[in-house]
């Protein structure tokens, strides 16, 4: 895991300094909200509906032990005693003052954590493969190559006010876990056929009002290239983004207009003119920089799982946690653990103090003291021995954490909504809860298998419900919450923009229209072994919209 050196320290503490004198002028009435709001937006603070919002950074999604005790004390001492974990691997705390904030800030400090670059229109927080270390499927860990990105994009003079917000995701992995081809820049790490390392590089992905997939400007593009090419696409953005209208700032909107072919042309001239003198990665900075991501002292001597075995065949809630939440590791006699955030009738994301500080003592007695955040709003433990599963399955159990539902309907991704976020239109929260209440029957959702539920409060979607297999986006109708849903969706490397299928539901309607298409999927599969996406993109939309409006007349 990567530990800040000095230039890291003294930024982080001027910054906590500086905006802690900006707090103490805006409560005293020196500065206006007007003039403060782009002050907090740089330090991560937003005006939701009841209070201020503190959202905190976590690159590439990687926490160890101390920085999650840290957050719990955090939720303890300054806010309502929970944090919620969002799509974008950061965590916010709802209920801050601010008047407390700057010692938020401090405390943060503590433990190498900030809430820098979380908000405004500046490179955000960086994220990556949930994964990444320990997938089973992994060519190279993406996190090192996260970690230069993000030192080179912090506080970058040129970048720190472009047209609007801009979001990197990095995988190393076929595999993707962390929906790159809806980022402003999506990275893969590969290697080629010579064995090089490199990158395939997207452009122009995105959710929100005007959802797009991005285009492959490179298939391969060497690693001592990368810095270079990532500031001459910023610098096309930064140069010819659309500044006049906000809704059209995105470079996603960019890259349609110019066409994809005219931008990559504009990419690569402008990556040919720059100084690659200065703008080359040498080899033994990102070996500098792997260091701190060297893998964990793994136990080699492996012997079988004798517990873990027994266990799986006798505890038959043990087993349904392994065949959902465990997954293969690249080191035999070990797994991939995931703590699902979704318990049946709970807020999708959120997590207590007590269960944080559990999740930190599980992960320092048994996976080499690193947590994961998944931008599916779930934790990860990366590298769990097969034999220790028994015990860190006990110790969720405990905590309510051990719930068996990883990719299930009711592992539902959901923003927080109406019931905080002054953007949205809608409810997101109680439409998950009493959804994952309706498909609670774990024998239900083990029939039903895979299925991909997001939900989001406004077309910002930071419930991600463009890529979800069913996604359900709230709307204002004249005063009331209607729900529009989307079908066919995916955020993995078959990236896919669900389509509408038409008009939308009410909140007391939209439960049973989503259990309508459930219901319809089960009857058109052709076998337990298809899931809901193959299955929709097998027969299309007809059969799921008859089922729904006849339903619903």
């Amino acid at each position: 895991m990567y530990r800040y050196d000095e230039f890291d320290h003294d930024l982080v503490r001027e910054r906590v300094a500086e905006f802690s004198d900006q707090v103490a002028r805006r409560l005293s009435g020196e500065l206006t909200e007007d003039q403060f709001k782009p002050l907090r937006l740089m330090n991560g603070v937003y005006l939701q509906l009841h209070a201020y919002m503190l959202r905190i950074a976590v690159p590439y999604g990687t926490l160890s032990s101390r920085q999650m005790r840290k957050l719990a004390h955090i939720a303890r001492t300054y806010d309502r005693d929970y944090g919620h974990f969002t799509t974008r691997q950061n965590l916010q705390f709802h209920w801050a003052k601010l008047e407390e904030v700057p010692k938020i800030l401090a405390e943060l400090a503590e433990v190498e954590m900030h809430c820098i670059q979380t908000s405004g229109n500046c490179i955000r927080n960086i994220s990556a493969d949930h994964f990444a270390g320990a997938s089973a499927d992994e060519v190279i860990d993406p996190r090192p190559y996260a970690e230069i990105l993000r030192q080179w994009s912090s506080l970058h003079p040129e970048f720190s006010l472009l047209p609007r917000k801009f979001k990197l995701a990095l995988i190393g992995a076929p595999n993707d876990r962390a929906a790159i081809q809806v980022h402003d820049i999506g990275l893969e790490v590969k290697r080629n056929e010579a064995g090089e390392l490199g990158f395939a590089v997207w452009v122009g992905g995105g959710q929100g009002r005007t959802p797009m997939i991005a285009k492959k400007v490179r298939d391969f593009l060497p690693e001592a290239d990368l810095i270079a090419y990532m500031e001459a696409i910023l610098r096309i953005y930064n140069q010819q983004g659309r500044r006049d209208n906000k809704f059209k700032a995105r470079i996603k909107i960019l890259v349609h207009e110019m066409g994809e072919a005219e931008m990559k042309a504009a990419i690569e001239k402008e990556f040919a003119a720059i100084d690659e003198t200065n703008m080359v990665l040498p080899r033994d900075a990102v070996e500098r920089i792997e260091r701190y991501f060297a893998p964990p002292p793994f136990d080699t001597r492996f012997n079988g799982a004798p517990a873990f075995e027994r266990a799986r065949e006798t505890d038959r809630d043990f087993a349904s946690f392994v065949e959902r939440n465990v997954h293969p590791h690249k080191m035999r006699g070990y797994a991939i653990a995931t703590v699902s955030l979704k318990p049946i009738g709970g807020t999708p994301g959120d997590m207590t103090s007590a269960q944080m500080d559990a999740v930190a003592e599980i992960a320092e007695q048994y996976s080499f003291d690193e947590v994961r955040v998944s931008h599916e709003q779930n934790l990860v433990l990366p590298h769990v021995k097969l034999e220790d599963l028994p015990a860190v399955y006990a110790h969720l159990r405990g905590a309510q954490l051990a719930t068996a539902n990883y990719g299930l309907v009711t592992d539902i991704i959901a923003c927080p909504g109406l019931d905080y976020c002054s953007l949205a239109n809608a409810r997101s929260i109680p439409i998950a809860q009493r959804l994952s209440e309706r498909f609670a029957d774990p024998a239900r959702q083990r029939d039903i298998g895979d299925l991909k539920i997001k939900i989001s409060g406004c077309i910002n979607a930071c419930g991600h419900h463009h890529v979800g297999h069913i996604g359900i986006l709230g709307v204002d109708r004249k005063g009331e919450e209607f729900y529009q849903i989307t079908l066919g969706g995916s955020g993995d490397e078959t990236c896919s923009i669900g389509e509408i299928v038409g008009k939308g539901f009410s909140s007391a309607g939209v439960i049973d229209a989503v259990e309508t298409i459930v219901d319809t999927y089960l009857r058109v599969r052709q076998s337990a072994d298809e899931n809901f996406l193959a299955a929709y993109r097998r027969v299309g939309e007809a059969p799921f919209q008859e089922a729904l409006y006849a339903h619903a007349a």
